[in-house]
């Protein structure tokens, strides 16, 4: 098997933006999986990278961003994901986890060639990460029950996209490590 990543993606939130009330009955859902995704992936020593928007605070460090995120209303979807001493983390400013970030550089530091993809938006920031992954070779499986969504429509859109167009592998949390 090539080496792996699991990238999280925006799970540091504070849900105090314009879709929040859309976003967290998914998110509520996605938690436990990715609790128990991040808690496989820790025990089988796959590198663990948090990629998370920076919410325009250009002077956050990822722990400026974790404590804002604890003290807020909706820790309780924060704690169960949140980052050990041995994850890694990005801050990013748009959608894609590639887009002026050094993540690229970083993956390829650490020889990884599969990146599996978690956390949120399924329609918006994982799908746009998942096609600069494709785009840069990198072997790319999404796991459907440990991605939240906005809309449901459009996330079952951007999985077939991420399938159809990309090859990437969508499937269940439970049949990654097979």
């Amino acid at each position: 098997m090539s080496k792996t990543a699991l990238i999280v993606i925006d799970m540091i939130n504070t849900y105090d933006h314009q879709d929040a009330e859309q976003l967290l009955p998914s998110a509520h859902k996605v938690v436990p999986v990715l609790s128990d995704l991040l808690r496989t992936a820790r025990s089988r020593d796959v590198t663990v990278i948090y990629v998370n928007d920076n919410f325009g605070e250009w002077r956050s460090h990822h722990g400026e961003l974790l404590q804002q995120a604890l003290a807020g209303p909706h820790a309780d979807l924060v704690e169960p994901v949140k980052p050990d001493a041995s994850s890694l983390f990005v801050l990013k400013a748009r959608h894609s986890v590639f887009f002026e970030t050094p993540l690229s550089y970083l993956l390829r530091q650490q020889d990884i060639e599969r990146l599996v993809l978690c956390g949120q938006v399924t329609e918006q920031c994982v799908l746009y990460s998942a096609l600069d992954a494709h785009i840069r070779h990198f072997e790319v499986v999404v796991p459907r029950d440990a991605v939240a969504h906005i809309h449901s429509d459009l996330a079952d859109a951007a999985l077939r996209m991420m399938e159809r167009n990309m090859g990437a592998r969508v499937c269940d949390s439970g049949e990654l490590w097979d």
